[in-house]
């Protein structure tokens, strides 16, 4: 009973004090009104967006590649292509083995990277292989708007196929001297080639065309892949390919001499390799391509595998401090980029878009928000992630639109487009045309009539003189 009649004690002592605090601002420092400091909001600011094309961007030696045949509702067709070398097995001299050598078969191995975009359940693949009839040089640059030249009479090789873009498979593996056995691989797009073909360049070569892997190269030339329009059923879409040194033809093989019977298999590895990319817009993305005036539009495209970008400007914000007084701070500038929400089913919209700006000399380089100024917040506070829960992007400029207001810099071209969602901040290739991404944003531009246009929000603090 002791104990209970402590608590009832405490009880009562706690409700008499928490009784007399009647207000809790009075608790403290008192603040004077005059000084005291308050943030306002700005979300009015005019902002103009015109959707431009992207810029030409290198596809050798890229670490993913696209491939594909994608039928967008709102952006249209995308085909993406692949050439690829060829080369002796080992890359040097080739000895044909004695006896009678019989094909069994011959397989391009292509290994699948992250980064599939499109329909990856209802649509059916085909995949057909063409010969080159010019080389891939090493020491040359191959620009996505490379039309290859092939040899489209003769069709060395197809496959039809659904995305499985994460799923292993089992391939036979020779075993010399025992059983063949069956491995799991990495995903992949096995396509079978043409015996004959593989013959004519390899078995039944000359010795000349076998001494040399350059003479090789320049008699074979290589590989141009493409996805059959008439074979492609649904939307298709976009693969991304690690075309990296398991990239190659592997040739199964009998060899026979006398009683003797051999059975093995070589590869002819691909170390060159680059994409031909080609976009066809609907008329409605046309029109916004023809816009040659400097009005701002109601509609923003962006798509990657250099695809389209949007070019943004502020034009009146130096204006601002004629209506609140330069005796102001800004806390926090924020740019917000809404897709048009139709527009994200069934096909997501991009999981990162970039925001840079053109030097005097023309060049892009970071905003001053996602550098190393002390003003800025870093990569996570910059921004320009897509967020699911709200359904935008947004991106943290507070730097750079302060020295824009105050004239401390000029806006020689903004622009916001896609980019790779692995790729970080600070990385040149942020700056970068991007192939690397199959997706694409259709959001609302500066239609005044919708909720979700652009906007840029301005906080503030005007300063008590």
């Amino acid at each position: 009973m002791k104990f209970f009649k402590l608590d009832l004690l405490t009880l009562l002592i706690s409700l008499f004090i928490l009784n007399s605090c009647k207000n809790q601002d009075t608790i403290g420092l008192g603040v004077n009104p005059a000084n005291q400091l308050s943030g306002s909001l700005i979300d009015t600011s005019t902002v103009i967006v015109n959707t431009i094309p992207e810029d030409t961007v290198v596809t050798n030696a890229l670490g993913k590649t696209p491939f594909g045949l994608f039928n967008d509702p709102v952006f249209g067709t995308t085909e993406s292509n692949l050439a690829l070398d060829l080369n002796l097995p080992g890359s040097a001299a080739y000895t044909i083995p004695t006896g009678t050598v019989t094909i069994d078969s011959a397989i391009l191995v292509l290994r699948y990277a992250p980064g599939f975009y499109g329909d990856s359940l209802a649509s059916r693949y085909k995949a057909n292989v063409y010969q080159l009839n010019e080389r891939i040089y090493s020491n040359n640059t191959y620009y996505n708007t490379k039309q290859w030249k092939y040899n489209s009479g003769t069709l060395l090789g197809s496959k039809s196929f659904f995305s499985r873009t994460h799923d292993t498979i089992g391939i036979t593996v020779i075993v010399p001297g025992g059983l063949d056995s069956i491995q799991k691989t990495p995903p992949q797009l096995r396509i079978p080639l043409d015996k004959n073909f593989i013959n004519n360049i390899l078995f039944n070569a000359s010795a000349t065309q076998l001494a040399s892997n350059l003479v090789f190269k320049n008699n074979v030339n290589g590989l141009y892949v493409t996805l059959d329009k008439t074979g492609t059923t649904g939307a298709g879409g976009t693969f991304m390919m690690a075309l990296d040194s398991n990239t190659r033809v592997d040739v199964y093989y009998k060899s026979t001499a006398g009683t003797t019977v051999d059975t093995t298999m070589i590869s002819l590895p691909s170390t060159l390799h680059a994409a031909q990319i080609k976009h066809t817009y609907p008329a409605a993305i046309q029109t916004e391509l023809n816009n040659k005036t400097t009005g701002s539009r109601n509609v923003i495209y962006l798509q990657g595998t250099a695809g389209l970008r949007a070019k943004v400007s502020f034009p009146y914000l130096s204006s601002i401090f004629k209506t609140i007084g330069s005796d102001v701070v800004i806390n926090r500038a924020e740019l917000v980029v809404t897709p048009n929400p139709s527009s994200i089913i069934p096909f997501a919209p991009l999981p990162r878009i970039s925001m840079y700006k053109s030097s005097l000399s023309g060049q892009r380089t970071l905003l001053e928000d996602a550098t190393t100024d002390p003003r800025a917040g870093g990569s996570g506070i910059f921004g320009g992630f897509y967020a699911p829960g709200l359904q935008n992007y947004h991106f943290t400029i507070t730097a750079y639109i302060s020295d824009l207001m105050r004239g401390y810099t000029l806006d020689y071209g903004t622009y916001i487009g896609p980019v790779d969602i692995s790729n970080d901040i600070t990385a040149a290739s942020y700056l970068q045309p991007d192939a690397q991404v199959g997706a694409r944003t259709f959001a609302i531009g500066s239609d005044k009539t919708s909720p979700y246009r652009i906007k840029l929000n301005i906080i503030y603090t005007k300063i008590a003189k």
